[in-house]
């Protein structure tokens, strides 16, 4: 932990007192967050059991389960913004679809949601971008708790400030940053070993907003999904795991005792002992012994073998964790589980066992959406050249994919139903969108109708004006 004290020059002692306080926290919370990074990345070793039968070497294989990573992604993949939507305007209009594709909106929010899970909050930003070098005039970038923290206002549940650290050097010290204010961003980095600040001043409040997985009134900032208890089962399966590596090798070589056996059988032809596993592999034909002595039972060679025992309890045992694990990460069975899984053979069973995961996905999602509607509309203001953003932009709003996975038919058929209750829904981009078309589709079929109806119009005037030149004079109508 870097216990880095930070002085910005041209910067007051309130602001540069907030600074030291928001790095003191964040630092204090590295240990936490480089310890659910290596769970999410497969990093994280077992720690040897004092007084435990298992051989230390098993502990060295570097056995590892994928469980928290599994835990992540599969509820980040059902929380998946398709794009903003706006019923009172155009989004077009004000600059958006420069700021969704510069940014790369749709995979930079999957990254962010993704961080949020790991860590509890993500946070993003809008910024103003340097056109001039290809940048759009509205930014937005995501940012993980490992590399920003801030307050979060009670009162008007947004935040009043956030720390961003860019980049530190190897003994973790900060050499950039910058800190988000109501108006200002102060940006800083350590050049020539002084520290250089660049303040960029606006009118459009805190342009940052902090976006929380499973946030409740005593942690607003969200939590981590990978909780304790499962964190607990993955490395109580692990150690299963370990366990069942030790016991292969032994139920892969069953015991054998030989009784009354020359003991040069367990030597080479040179006299030295075999090793233990050219004993194990021999088969023990032709072992010598000595006939002469038939009265004494020990004399003769006689091999008695022991049949090694079953490794079916580590795997029951490693089974009954994973579908702990999975109760406890809200996953179906199927998604871990290693034996007694029947695939759901409808839709509605599939449904059912996946409803956890799936109510997991819209309550986060619910809890991403305010983040966005707060940060992408101050880019869009940012791209428009805009003061502030617009009242009549509170209604743009986010549009999530559905969590759940229907099938194209499926969807069209629901689609074809709703639209024979509500038929003048087959004039609109929505009802375009129930029988199942994506973006590109809507957009394609509605231009290709506009050049249909445009034809048509052009033909209905010329045959007007054909007709109006056929007609006698003073005849025309």
């Amino acid at each position: 932990m870097s216990d880095q004290q930070i002085l910005l020059p041209d910067v007051d002692d309130d602001t540069n007192n907030l600074l030291g306080g928001l790095l003191k926290r964040l630092d204090h919370l590295a240990p936490r967050n480089q310890k659910l990074q290596a769970y999410y990345e497969a990093e994280k070793t077992l720690r040897k059991i004092h007084g435990g039968i298992v051989p230390e070497q098993y502990y060295r294989l570097g056995l590892v389960l994928g469980w928290s990573a599994k835990a992540v992604d599969t509820l980040a993949l059902r929380c998946n913004l398709e794009r903003m939507v706006w019923a009172d305007g155009t989004l077009g209009d004000y600059g958006y679809n420069e700021v969704w594709d510069k940014n790369h909106l749709g995979a930079e929010v999957d990254q962010a949601i993704i961080e949020a899970l790991i860590l509890g909050p993500a946070f993003a930003v809008a910024s103003r971008g340097d056109e001039s070098v290809g940048e759009p005039g509205g930014m937005v970038h995501f940012y993980s708790a490992s590399d920003a923290t801030g307050e979060r206002n009670p009162r008007t549940r947004q935040l009043d400030n956030l720390l961003i650290v860019h980049e530190r050097d190897r003994t973790r010290r900060v050499t950039a940053l910058s800190l988000v204010l109501r108006n200002e961003t102060i940006a800083a980095e350590i050049i020539d070993g002084r520290w250089e600040v660049v303040r960029s001043r606006h009118t459009l409040g805190v342009p940052a907003a902090v976006m929380p997985y499973r946030p409740r009134l005593k942690k607003p900032m969200g939590r981590t999904r990978l909780t304790r208890p499962v964190r607990g089962l993955q490395d109580a399966a692990a150690r299963t795991l370990v366990r069942l590596e030790g016991h292969m090798d032994v139920y892969a070589n069953p015991e054998f005792w030989v009784l009354g056996a020359d003991l040069s059988i367990f030597r080479d032809e040179n006299g030295k002992p075999l090793p233990d596993n050219a004993r194990r592999l021999g088969r023990y034909k032709g072992i010598p012994d000595d006939p002469e002595r038939e009265g004494d039972p020990l004399s003769r060679a006689d091999v008695k073998k022991f049949e090694a025992s079953s490794p079916e309890p580590q795997l029951k045992a490693l089974n009954a964790y994973s579908k702990l694990f999975a109760r406890e990460a809200s996953l179906p069975d199927s998604s871990v589980a290693i034996s007694d899984i029947v695939n759901p053979t409808s839709a509605e069973s599939y449904d059912a066992s996946q409803y956890e995961l799936i109510s997991e996905a819209e309550g986060a999602t619910d809890e991403f959406t305010s983040a966005l509607r707060h940060v992408i509309p101050i880019a869009m203001a940012m791209q428009s050249g805009l003061d502030a953003v617009p009242d009549a932009w509170q209604s743009i709003d986010c549009k999530w994919r559905d969590p759940r996975y229907v099938s194209r038919a499926a969807q069209a058929d629901a689609g074809s139903k709703q639209l024979g209750a509500v038929p003048w829904l087959g004039e609109t981009e929505v009802g375009l969108e129930l029988i199942g078309l994506d973006d590109q589709q809507i957009s394609r079929a509605l231009a290709e109708r506009q050049r249909a109806l445009a034809n048509v119009r052009m033909d209905a005037l010329i045959a007007a004006a054909r007709e109006t030149q056929a007609a006698p004079d003073g005849l025309a109508s």
